[in-house]
């Protein structure tokens, strides 16, 4: 870090996570002082890099802070004396994803990007490309953290922690951050108060017990839970719920990867029907994400 600030190499820039993390840049400026945020893509992102990133020189410029934001697809020149580098980038598109799911489907096995085959293709095609990223952090920043959003999150972040130079890693998941959030609306408090024991890996993760101000409050909240009342917390995924008596069995926080797992056949049947529908999960994405880019376009 400089005397005057952070900088900080996101690669796969053009996502569209990108103005979500650049909000939350702004939001704790205070604690993470950014000078330098670049936004690296390939060229096959491009325009989308550019949409998304002129949003994020709008949104920091609205918020009047000074922090510079360049767009390249030099990665070597946004990783050199970087102080973090987050990754957020899907080797293939989704148009690689469409086969991640469709070809398990096929043969009556789920399809899904983080777990079972599909998520084992997406491994493969991702692991070299972080491998290849994690050599030139080695030469250009090798201080710098490496903060992992990028799936199969599990696999990404061991295959770093086992096959490169780069020990300061960071896999993320948003579902424990989300858990806890509902959590705090479920017992309607601040979510500052609230704080859970989790055990397990990236999209397999179980809620072992949770505190309010530091006291335990987990069978109340198992009880919440099953409460019909309720129980449009535990749809985790549209049109499948927990039965009351499973959560109370189990005894823990379930996250809603873990239906893939305990609900296999419902979760096959439901992901065969809208493939057949209205496409896979990522047919639809690649709909609305095209309408995301119109949309800053039109607000620019």
């Amino acid at each position: 870090m400089s005397k005057t600030g952070l900088k900080i190499a996101t690669i796969g820039g053009g996502s569209s996570y990108t103005p979500e993390l650049v909000e939350g840049f702004i939001k704790r400026y205070a604690e993470l002082p950014l000078r330098e945020l670049w936004l690296v893509d390939i060229e096959a992102g491009k325009e989308k890099m550019e949409i998304v990133g002129n949003l994020a020189k709008r949104m920091i410029e609205k918020a009047g802070l000074p922090i510079e934001v360049h767009l390249t697809l030099d990665r070597r020149a946004a990783l050199k004396d970087a102080d973090f580098v987050t990754t957020q980038f899907r080797v293939g598109l989704l148009e690689a994803r469409a086969k991640d799911e469709r070809i398990p489907l096929k043969y009556g096995v789920i399809g899904q990007e983080t777990n079972g085959p599909g998520g084992l293709f997406k491994g493969l095609r991702t692991i070299p490309v972080i491998l290849d990223i994690c050599k030139d952090m080695e030469e250009l920043c090798p201080d710098a953290w490496l903060i992992n959003f990028t799936n199969p999150a599990g696999m990404v972040t061991e295959a770093v922690l086992r096959y490169s130079k780069i020990k300061k890693i960071v896999g993320l998941c948003n579902v424990p951050i989300g858990i806890e959030m509902g959590i705090a609306k479920l017992l309607d408090v601040d979510h500052s108060r609230i704080r859970i024991d989790f055990a397990g890996l990236n999209h397999m993760v179980y809620g072992l017990d949770v505190y309010v101000d530091g006291v335990s409050v987990k069978e109340t909240v198992i009880e919440k839970l099953t409460d019909p009342t309720n129980s449009s917390f535990v749809r985790n995924i549209e049109g499948i719920g927990w039965e009351p008596e499973f959560i109370q069995a189990v005894g823990v926080l379930l996250c809603p990867y873990h239906m893939y797992y305990y609900k296999t056949q419902e979760m096959l049947e439901k992901d065969l029907k809208n493939a057949e529908k209205e496409g896979t999960r990522a047919e639809v994405s690649k709909g609305w994400k095209k309408n995301y880019s119109s949309c800053i376009k039109i607000l620019h």
